[in-house]
């Protein structure tokens, strides 16, 4: 026969099973959850370094487009698509074999305008704190690197972003060359949140090895809801006020798998990127 004592001890060493069990579980959820976050940023760039790994977030050997990854258990309901027809016009072939000699005057002031089909992104550069970003756009954007090119990925859960800048539309393209991390401790970033308007890079570091440092390449994000992420990816621009309102009119539209991570809904095409000197 069972003691009362025994039977305690008992119970209490079930509830203790229990709790660690659910530690577990909430442990392999935070996983989960930092593995599609991350992905959300890392990018395979062409003709550059040869791999990308997330670190403690997943790395996805296979070479198909990160919006493609999840497939969903039903097919979602996909919301209109607020956007125009996209100009007439093709995306250019390019490809350069090392970062563009420095041009640009990092005491002025530059902008850089985003004509989409869903309606104008105006977005002021820092030049000063990222003069190898700005400079390196101002050459892309200059030679039509960005004209036609999509807007690949949206992520509507964990972070709240569109990703842009490849001309593939694949997330794995690139200029051929990297450009170095820079501004990573700007004042804007409390906390470890990308403020919503922010405009950053992408790369290829990976938090768990620490390797992967100033691999970006020509693929950027904007920030269209505060979102919490380490500060390993160079802030480069602030959107503005009219800017805002553009992306959050796609954001709105939600993405294609219904998983929160996929191609956004919207057509998001780049007609044309301009970048202004004043």
């Amino acid at each position: 026969m069972v003691s009362q004592e025994q039977r305690r001890r008992q119970l209490a060493r079930e509830k203790f099973l229990r709790q660690q069990e659910r530690r577990r579980s909430a442990r392999r959820k935070a996983r989960t959850r930092n593995a599609v976050i991350a992905s959300v940023l890392g990018v395979i760039l062409v003709g550059s370094v040869v791999s990308y790994a997330t670190g403690v977030f997943k790395n996805d050997d296979s070479k198909e487009t990160a919006a493609a990854e999840a497939t969903p258990s039903a097919s979602p309901s996909k919301a209109p698509d607020p956007c125009e027809k996209a100009a007439a016009g093709k995306v250019k072939s390019l490809s350069y074999k090392k970062e563009p000699a420095m041009t640009i005057d990092t005491s002025a002031k530059y902008t850089m305008k985003l004509q989409t089909t869903c309606g104008d992104i105006d977005i002021d550069l820092k030049a000063a704190a990222a003069p190898h970003t700005v400079n390196s756009f101002n050459f892309l954007v200059n030679k039509g690197y960005l004209d036609h090119t999509k807007c690949h990925r949206l992520t509507t859960m964990g972070i709240y972003v569109l990703q842009c800048g490849d001309p593939q539309g694949t997330g794995m393209g690139g200029p051929g060359y990297t450009i170095p991390d820079e501004n990573l401790k700007d004042k804007s970033l409390k906390g470890n949140v990308y403020p919503a308007g922010t405009v950053a890079m992408a790369n290829q570091y990976n938090a768990s090895t620490k390797q992967g440092r100033d691999t970006g390449g020509s693929q950027f994000f904007l920030v269209y809801q505060d979102s919490q992420l380490p500060p390993d990816y160079t802030p480069f621009g602030t959107i503005s006020e009219s800017g805002m309102k553009v992306l959050k009119k796609i954001a709105a539209a939600g993405e294609s798998t219904g998983q929160g991570d996929g191609a956004p809904n919207a057509t998001v095409v780049i007609n044309k990127a301009t970048v202004t000197k004043s």
